[in-house]
């Protein structure tokens, strides 16, 4: 094999899996004869971390809460993960690939994991609008310089 080819950037996806997955209807029997239409609260947070040599950890949790103006509906919380093999790339673009690659690689699974377990707790699916991590990225940057300057 030459040189070149060892150094090519390597990146793939060696597993993705719920890590971590939660379903609360603490106002239940009483929350599925209310007619009103729910408010739906989203938040999201991706972490990622090397877990061995070339090998990192991505975990993306999506957090959905739906509220009626007195009480819980349910709250649903998933942490989808995958295992990335990240080799032969710059220090500089590995938390960029962190940050914004994997967790675009995840979101379709946590959103279908969350619709699923919506459902099956008898509400109708919640379906979630795409994300643009490389937006969201951009503005943690942004917050952690800014933070780091005052």
């Amino acid at each position: 094999m030459s040189e070149q080819q060892e150094l090519q950037p390597v990146f793939s996806i060696e597993k993705i899996y719920v890590k971590d997955l939660s379903l609360e209807v603490p106002n239940a029997p009483q929350v599925y004869l209310e007619a009103a239409q729910p408010e739906i609260d989203m938040q999201l947070a991706s972490e990622g971390k090397q877990i061995d040599d070339g090998f990192y950890e991505v975990a993306l949790t999506v957090t959905v809460t739906a509220k009626l103006p007195e009480k819980t509906m349910f709250l649903c919380e998933v942490t989808e993960a995958g295992i990335f093999r990240i080799e032969n790339v710059p220090v500089e673009d590995i938390e960029p690939i962190l940050g914004v690659a994997c967790p675009n690689i995840l979101f379709p699974y946590a959103r279908e994991t969350v619709s699923n377990l919506v459902n099956r707790a008898g509400f109708p699916p919640v379906l979630l609008s795409p994300i643009n991590f490389e937006a969201l990225y951009m503005q943690q940057r942004a917050q952690q310089a800014e933070a780091g300057n005052a």
